[in-house]
């Protein structure tokens, strides 16, 4: 019969008491590691976050970067461009500034406007009865009308006025044009040019500028040159006749330009007639 002593139950008592607290242990120690687990999962999530916001923000500041590289660029062209229209800008507002004042005036100009285009009118015919009596009869009728387009009230201002400037065109083109043309022989003669073309019905002219006017009769026996100072014609010789019917063929184009050596109608000094020079 085996008897336990009071030690050995001690000791089985202090054994058990250990396994029991290992176990306790054992069994406390898996919840912990399972919370460290846990913090460490959402640790590292957190920090997956974190790093993704600072590669946002990372990106952002580029493209932040980027716009304001554009920007500044954008700056400096316009500043470019402004500088360019500065002075179109500065001319324009001196033209409106030119064209407003001249708004200013114009009713000064709207009452005044019918005298002067009477009397531009006015001088028109003075110009031609002064002139060399061309077409006299045509250009008087275009300054006829004039003055009856002035007396109705159907055209307007602008209207009126275009038709005065155009018919002061058309005498100034007379100036620099060479013209030739058929028609009665107009004028009063002198007793040698009347000698050999008084008996013509119609004859050749030619008009070079305001320099010098000049007939021919058909068949080339007498010619004559309008002679400003004595208002009328003085002949030709048979040269100057030959130079005149030359003329003609250069303005009807059948000929090419030449200087031609004819007298001039102009009187180029104070009582000395210019039919002594050449054309």
């Amino acid at each position: 019969m085996v008897h336990d002593s009071p030690r050995k139950r001690a000791s089985a008592r202090l054994l058990a008491s250990f396994l029991a607290a290992m176990s306790l242990g054992v069994a406390s120690t898996a919840p912990a590691q399972d919370s460290l687990s846990q913090a460490s999962i959402e640790a590292q999530q957190t920090q997956a976050e974190l790093q993704s916001r600072i590669d946002n923000a990372d990106d952002a500041t580029r493209e932040a970067l980027q716009r304001l590289r554009q920007a500044s660029q954008q700056a400096d062209r316009l500043e470019s461009y402004n500088a360019e229209l500065a002075p179109i800008v500065d001319n324009q507002a001196k033209r409106i500034a030119s064209e407003q004042q001249a708004l200013t005036q114009i009713s000064v100009t709207r009452e005044g406007l019918p005298g002067e285009m009477r009397e531009m009118v006015e001088q028109l015919r003075a110009m031609i009865e002064a002139d060399m009596p061309f077409l006299r009869d045509e250009r008087l009728a275009r300054v006829d009308d004039l003055e009856q387009m002035l007396a109705r009230d159907d055209a307007s201002q602008a209207d009126k006025l275009q038709r005065i400037f155009s018919a002061w065109r058309t005498e100034l083109a007379y100036g620099r044009e060479m013209d030739q043309w058929s028609g009665p022989l107009e004028g009063a003669q002198s007793d040698a040019a009347s000698q050999g073309s008084q008996l013509a019905r119609e004859v050749d002219y030619l008009r070079v500028g305001r320099t010098g006017w000049y007939y021919v009769t058909p068949d080339d026996r007498a010619g004559g040159v309008w002679s400003i100072a004595n208002g009328e014609w003085e002949a030709l010789d048979g040269d100057q006749i030959d130079e005149v019917r030359r003329g003609i063929r250069i303005a009807q184009d059948q000929s090419a330009p030449a200087l031609l050596h004819l007298p001039a109608s102009l009187v180029v000094e104070d009582g000395q007639s210019a039919t002594e020079g050449q054309s």
